[in-house]
């Protein structure tokens, strides 16, 4: 799973979140990539802090669908 991580990290954060916004589903590898932005000692903005929380906060409220 690392490895589908790294393969992503080229990609902003916010192409991320836009790909999830547009298409209303998250991949496992997207999740991976963005709770390991969060967590990892990596410096990110707050701006994409905020956009991946709000990422999490559709899934739950059901906006957002989680596919594998």
């Amino acid at each position: 799973m690392v490895w589908t991580v790294q393969a992503k990290s080229n990609l902003t954060i916010k192409q991320i979140v836009d790909s999830i916004t547009t298409s209303g589903k998250m991949s496992r590898q997207d999740y991976l990539h963005l709770t390991s932005a969060i967590l990892s000692d990596c410096q990110i903005t707050e701006e994409e802090r905020r956009q991946i929380n709000r990422t999490f906060d559709h899934i739950q409220t059901g906006r957002l669908k989680l596919v594998d």
